[in-house]
């Protein structure tokens, strides 16, 4: 296997392969198939997502994968966003269609006009729906698995308030949800507000969610917008106050995608394979029997697996013969799952486990009947070493620069005084190839800009997926 410092995009690659996520022989490029190691991770994410909003009185909906031209041209803004990118549907069998049909770049166009016929009056507010769901961007550039493709899985929210005051505690609400669903992945990262001209069609303003990868490279896992009435009063969607007039309601959106889980493979992983956060790893422990002509080491793991599985431990018996225990340890180890547990002779005769933690390899002998307990001590110690090991790499790779020059030999994130405009930003990307991830709506300090020495405030820059 590649090693993961000196050669990340490679090693990328390579783990995906070897352990089984994902397959990327389909011969539509960019639509790669999920396998069954790699869509249990993702479902595992996607329940950590819908345990933050169901509990905050989200519902989850399914629209149609087909808009109509029409439905994507009430909002030219919109569409000018998405036209490059969509899959057009022209023909049913072999006939023309009468209407041009997209596959959903997003789901604006298919959601808001049925909003328009749901929300009547005041007591329908707010309205809070999501799904999880395929959406489909005609992407021309390099293809990468889970980060750059064409057919993508994707969360998003979309909300309708009677006031833009509501909106904008909604969008305060999504930051917390973010909060929960980061933690339990062990990522950190940075909010930034996205300039004017990067921000999502259609929106007042856009915050991102951005994380760092090996190699210094960002990546965006994340975007929330506030949409106030922009869309409401292009798919006419009002509400009847109390005093019988009608208002526009005001709108925000959510979005995740699978990029969550390839932030986890690249932050988290090491030169030995993957190391899934107990959240998302489809096995939290596996347990390997070590064969033994005098006991049954067998039956011992399975007594041990039912101890698990009973207190809700994601378990498994790796019981596959012709293969030596060496060889099952480092598979295993390969494919990320957080604890092990080896059961031998010795374990059986004297009634112990040994428990191995896969981010630090350390071994722990304990008592059958403390199992249980060990386990969660074990799994919580992994998630709080990969969210330290994820803080610290983050917190070394973000750099503060004072003039443009020392652009020439920075990585990561970097943070100088910007004036905002779009043609000192065009000149650093141009230049050092950094682009413009906006900036930190807390930070206010005033800042020289280090391309025209004009009043402004520190911007992010990086180098990005």
């Amino acid at each position: 296997m590649e090693n993961k410092k000196s050669n990340f995009s490679e090693w990328y690659n390579e783990i995906i392969e070897i352990s089984g996520l994902s397959d990327k022989r389909y011969p539509i490029k960019g639509m790669n198939v999920w396998m069954p190691y790699g869509l249990k991770a993702m479902q595992n994410i996607d329940r950590t997502i819908r345990e933050s909003v169901d509990s905050r009185n989200f519902q989850e909906v399914q629209f149609p994968v087909l808009i109509t031209r029409d439905q994507l041209s009430v909002e030219f803004e919109h569409v000018k966003g998405f036209e490059k990118e969509v899959f057009w549907v022209t023909r049913g069998g072999m006939e023309p269609l009468d209407v041009e049909m997209a596959l959903r770049p997003t789901s604006e166009a298919a959601m808001y006009g049925m909003y328009s016929l749901w929300i009547r009056s005041h007591a329908d507010l707010p309205l809070r729906l999501y799904q999880i769901v395929n959406v489909y961007r005609y992407e021309t550039k390099h293809t990468r698995s889970f980060i750059r493709i064409r057919e993508i899985h994707f969360f998003e929210a979309h909300t309708a308030h009677d006031t833009y005051e509501d909106a904008e505690r909604q969008m305060h609400q999504y930051m917390e949800i973010w909060g929960e669903i980061s933690s339990r992945l062990c990522l950190p990262f940075e909010v930034h507000q996205r300039p004017d001209w990067d921000k999502f069609p259609g929106a007042r303003y856009t915050l991102a969610f951005d994380t760092l990868l090996p190699g210094g490279r960002s990546l965006q896992v994340g975007t929330i917008h506030q949409y106030g009435t922009n869309f409401s009063k292009t798919y006419d969607i009002k509400y009847l106050k109390d005093d019988g007039e009608h208002e526009y309601a005001n709108q925000t959106t959510f979005g995740l995608s699978e990029r969550l889980l390839a932030a986890v493979i690249g932050i988290h992983g090491d030169d030995h394979g993957l190391i899934f956060p107990p959240d998302v790893a489809p096995t939290q422990v596996v347990v390997v029997p070590i064969p033994s002509k005098k006991v049954d080491t067998g039956a011992f793991a399975k007594e041990i697996q039912q101890t698990l599985l009973s207190q809700g431990f994601r378990c498994t018996i790796d019981d596959r013969e012709n293969y030596t225990p060496g060889f099952k340890y480092n598979d295993w180890e390969m494919r990320g799952v957080p604890m092990r547990i080896e059961i031998g002779e010795r374990e059986v005769n004297s009634g112990t486990a040994v428990l191995v933690s896969r981010h630090d390899r350390k071994k722990t002998k304990v008592p059958i009947g403390e199992v249980a307990e060990w386990t969660s001590t074990i799994l919580q110690g992994v998630k709080d070493t990969l969210t330290e090991r994820a803080g610290k790499y983050f917190g070394e790779n973000k750099h503060h620069i004072g003039k443009l020059d020392d652009l020439a030999k920075a990585e990561g994130f970097v943070i100088a005084g910007w004036c905002g405009d779009q043609e000192c930003a065009s000149k650093i990307e141009e230049r050092y190839e950094f682009g413009t991830l906006g900036i930190s709506p807390d930070d206010t300090e005033e800042k020289k800009c280090i391309v025209c020495g004009k009043p402004g405030r520190n911007g992010t820059f990086s180098r990005s997926y």
